[in-house]
């Protein structure tokens, strides 16, 4: 992936709202298996300034958003709303939290690019049909599970290419 930026700045101060000079990148994970995979994607992403931040609940995403810019989002539609232990043996987390976590993107006043990362369709015509609505509404791109490295950091190459011009963001 190749990224330029400018020289540094100094260091900002996070809890004053800024970002030193880095690209936040919201991976959700909605429980599937390749779970190594975002992992892996934080750690080859991390020289290069990418701030990774790991959230396993819609919760958790929400709360985020409000406190730190989100540069690039990867959402897993399968996000449950809350942790386990908190849901006191309902299921509420069957309600995966995936799309709220969507409309919550979309309403930032400048909504980051958004990855979606969906289970495997059953059929193609499902998956031509979900495939529609989810770039009608503002994704950049979809994915099925299981993810590869690969394809996620072409992806996110894609992405800083196009949304950034091969620059950082403006913090």
């Amino acid at each position: 992936m190749q990224l330029r930026h400018p020289q540094p700045d100094p260091p900002q101060n996070e809890e004053a709202g800024g970002c030193a000079r880095r690209l936040n990148l919201l991976l959700t994970y909605g429980g599937w298996r390749e779970r190594p995979t975002i992992e892996q994607l934080a750690r080859v992403l991390a020289p290069l300034g990418i701030d990774s931040i790991q959230v396993r609940t819609g919760e958790e995403a929400a709360e985020l958003i409000r406190h730190r810019p989100i540069h690039i989002a990867v959402v897993d539609l399968a996000i449950p709303l809350r942790a386990a232990a908190e849901d006191r043996g309902t299921s509420s987390t069957a309600g995966a939290a995936g799309g709220r976590l969507l409309q919550l993107l979309r309403r930032l006043d400048s909504p980051p690019p958004t990855v979606i990362v969906r289970p495997p369709q059953p059929a193609v015509r499902e998956s031509v049909r979900g495939l529609g609505e989810a770039l009608r509404e503002g994704a950049f791109a979809v994915v099925d599970r299981p993810v590869s490295l690969e394809t996620m950091l072409e992806i996110m190459r894609r992405i800083v290419r196009r949304h950034y011009a091969d620059h950082w963001p403006a913090a």
